[in-house]
């Protein structure tokens, strides 16, 4: 069916863009008529095209379709089976791209192709029976109400309401006659049923009128089948002495098992979600900020980039940003997994959330509000909870047809009782106990459970997963490749000696300090420091080029300059002069001088690099595992060996260029390996894209934690090893939850429908399924990196 929709294009600037953008929408299959605004920047599309397709073909033209992530939280859902058709009602919105829901967070997570009220979202939820929950209400409002409005009070009420009759039913077990007389049990049971029970009725009728089923619906249905099967007898009861066998006690026991399941569930939910909580509450709400020549207190939000901030002992640092007065110790812990608090001083970075322990501090904000690492962090953790394993696409597939087949079959065991035995009452008894033991809520909590809890805890150790997808790919991963400098080295090279070929070693030492005053790579830092430790000033140069993966070069007053790798002077036609090195390990610098189409080696330079502290445990924790490990590095051959021979690498490059990596990867794809990348620097990132696997480390750019999909917030080389078997833990718990969910049903409803379980053991059999997912996926919060 022909649909029109509107969304916006970036990038648009003239008439001529207009034509291309519908001329490459009128390409895609099923496009009617694409017509663009200009001046509004939008298109819109009539036919039955797919929308990514129209995105693509936006994308292919040159331009880009901005799109925005929303989430919002939903009350009502209790199953897999609401998590499908929540997904369904809201993909039935043009503007909407995607949905996801978590059920253990009961959260929506939206990707909208254009703008969206949130009144439609409310709306369309309503429609599909669910609510849009005001996140704006505060939840410690619901501690000030009586006590019957708390939510374990359902639950007791109809435990107490329950207790006499099933005390009654267990004591005929030893003889005694304690049976209630039947207006009794009748007077008990009616609450329970439509009072505390209520919430399943209104539940399963939305699904009903939603052309849909869940978990409510067959517990309504169930229960109310042996509540009328009661009524029906005691009031067709033609005895004259005693009373009939009712089944009050059943239909309320169920109602009991499964609201004291609901409430247990709810609270070690709740336990899923410590992690993202305890990274919320690091948030500090005030802060003191240097204004009209006053400390003043402001609100957190508030605070300004480059504004001064005042940072008393005991305090949270309020934003990031960078010491300008003062030292202290400062505890990162909860944000970097360090559990040792860092000496900080001046010039150092501190960041939002960490705790000032002892010394009183002056910082400079550097990053705030959303920009600051603990936003960004928090965010991920969110992106990470929120987002559906691949797996989690079959539990959609079964959940779609869960109910509907649970049904049936609870159909076919009423029929099939009572005309073969004739027993009408145990037939009812039976598929009572199909309907209740079915355990759509397990599957649909067995995958988000597992991966916000063991994302929440990897995120307390400094291990941030971008999204679920990740975790698959980190339980394959049988080869890990490292960048060397910053990765498996501390990245703070120091020059230690100057071979000359020309003047002395200050003149070559000040030569390369001018030329590298404009470079940021850590080796030009080196150079700059030696400089400053001599007293040498930089002098002026023209010209300044970075020639990436290779060195730099400038002009400097009648020639010109080169400073960088052997590798880089090889191919450049230059022949390398021959000198004994006598600093094991070292990386190489050639300074070159330029002029008049002749080229002399002025100088060696000779840099150190430490290596990281637990960097060979990292290897052998990796090749524990059975992980090969390699080693790419720009860096000199003298230097890669030395450090390879240290690690005891299984394979190794030097003279790597950024391209070069990439395709080193692409290779090892190629022959059979599933690759993870470790990087921190700019030219990483095309490598971190390419594995199948990319991690970063946070102390490098911005640029290789955006191509990852895992963020290491400390530089330590040892996380790499946890971050991987963090994931393949996780996974595990994935993979026992899904089995757990599916023998429940599986084994349980077949032996419902033969009779072997009354409704009561179903019930707690379906209460029970729900709390051991959940309780196994907690356990992952148990996990510490191994030291």
């Amino acid at each position: 069916m022909d649909k029109s929709i509107q969304f916006s294009v970036a990038g648009m600037t003239c008439a001529s863009c207009v034509g291309r953008v519908e001329k490459a929408l009128g390409k895609v299959t099923g496009v009617v008529n694409a017509t663009v605004n200009l001046a509004l920047e939008t298109v819109t599309v009539e036919g039955a095209a797919e929308t990514t397709a129209l995105i693509d073909a936006v994308k292919n033209a040159g331009y880009e379709v901005p799109i925005t992530h929303v989430q919002y939280q939903v009350a009502g859902m209790t199953c897999a089976s609401c998590v499908t058709r929540v997904e369904k009602a809201m993909m039935q919105l043009q503007q909407i791209l995607t949905a996801s829901v978590n059920l253990a967070t009961e959260k929506l997570n939206l990707t909208l192709l254009s703008p969206l009220s949130i009144t439609d979202i409310a709306t369309t939820l309503n429609n599909a029976g669910y609510q849009l929950v005001d996140t704006s209400y505060d939840v410690k409002e619901k501690e000030k109400h009586a006590f019957y409005q708390a939510d374990w009070f359902p639950a007791l009420a109809s435990i107490l309401l329950t207790l006499p009759m099933v005390l009654a039913m267990f004591a005929m077990l030893f003889q005694h006659d304690w049976m209630l007389p039947a207006w009794t049990q009748w007077l008990l049971a009616t609450p329970v049923q439509f009072y505390f029970g209520a919430r399943f009725y209104r539940a399963g009728w939305a699904a009903v009128k939603a052309g849909s089923g869940n978990m409510d619906l067959l517990v309504a249905i169930g229960t109310s089948a042996a509540y009328g099967l009661s009524v029906y007898l005691w009031w067709t009861f033609t005895g004259q002495h005693g009373s009939p066998h009712l089944y009050f006690e059943s239909s309320s026991a169920v109602l009991s098992l499964v609201l004291l399941g609901k409430y247990l569930e709810h609270r070690a939910k709740r336990q899923t979600t410590s992690a993202l909580k305890a990274l919320e509450g690091l948030r500090p709400t005030t802060a003191t900020v240097w204004r009209e020549n006053n400390w003043t207190e402001v609100a957190a939000a508030m605070i300004k980039t480059d504004e001064r901030l005042l940072i008393k002992p005991s305090e949270r640092v309020p934003v990031d940003g960078v010491i300008i007065k003062g030292q202290s110790q400062i505890d990162e812990a909860l944000i970097s997994g360090e559990s040792m608090p860092v000496f900080k001083s001046i010039a150092d970075k501190v960041t939002g959330g960490s705790v000032n322990l002892d010394g009183v501090l002056e910082i400079s904000a550097t990053s705030v509000g959303a920009e600051s690492t603990l936003a960004k962090i928090i965010r991920l953790v969110e992106q990470a909870q929120g987002a559906k394993a691949p797996v989690q696409a079959l539990v959609d597939k079964v959940s779609a047809i869960f109910v509907p087949i649970v049904l049936l079959i609870a159909l076919i065991t009423l029929v099939s009782w009572g005309l073969a035995t004739g027993n009408w009452q145990q037939s009812i008894l039976n598929a009572v106990a199909v309907l209740v033991i079915a355990c759509p809520c397990a599957l649909g909590l067995a995958t988000p459970a597992a991966i916000m809890a063991g994302t929440g805890t990897a995120a307390r150790f400094g291990i941030l997963v971008k999204d679920a997808r990740a975790l698959e790919q980190a339980t394959a991963i049988n080869m890990v490749v490292f960048d060397k400098t910053g990765t498996l080295t501390v990245g703070k090279p120091e020059l230690v000696s100057i071979h000359t070929l020309s003047g002395d070693e200050d003149d070559l030492l000040q030569l390369a300090a001018s030329l590298q005053q404009y470079s940021e790579h850590p080796l030009a830092k080196a150079v700059l420091n030696k400089a400053h430790e001599h007293n040498l000033q930089a002098n002026a140069v023209t010209d300044f080029q970075v020639v990436a993966g290779r060195g730099v070069k400038a002009h400097h007053q009648n020639a010109r300059l080169l400073f960088g790798s052997g590798f880089w002077m090889q191919e450049l036609g230059l022949t390398l002069p021959q000198i004994e090195i006598d600093v094991p390990g070292a990386s190489l610098s050639w300074l070159v001088s330029q002029q008049n189409e002749e080229s002399n080696f002025l100088g060696l330079f000779c840099f150190t690099d430490q290596l990281k502290p637990h960097a060979i445990a990292a290897i052998k924790q990796l090749k524990q595992q059975g992980i090969k490990v390699a080693m790419l590095t720009g860096d000199s051959q003298s230097s890669a060996d030395y450090t390879a021979k240290l690690l005891a690498l299984d394979d190794y490059q030097a003279q790597v260029l950024p391209e070069s990596k990439a395709q080193y990867i692409s290779n090892s794809q190629q022959a059979g390996y599933l690759v993870a990348m470790v990087g921190d620097g700019i030219n990483d990132a095309p490598a971190l894209a390419q594995a199948d696997l990319g991690i970063a480390m946070a102390t490098g750019t911005e640029v290789a934690v955006s191509a990852a999909a895992i963020t290491l917030m400390r530089g330590e080389p040892a996380l790499v090893a946890s971050a991987l078997s963090m994931a393949k833990l996780t996974y595990r718990k994935i993979k026992q939850n899904l089995f757990w969910a599916f023998i429940f049903n599986v084994i349980g409803i077949p032996l419902a429908a033969l009779g072997y379980l009354n409704p009561i053991l179903a019930g707690a059999a379906m209460a029970t399924s729900s709390l051991l997912v959940i309780s196994n996926a907690l356990l992952l919060q148990r996990w510490q990196p191994k030291e």
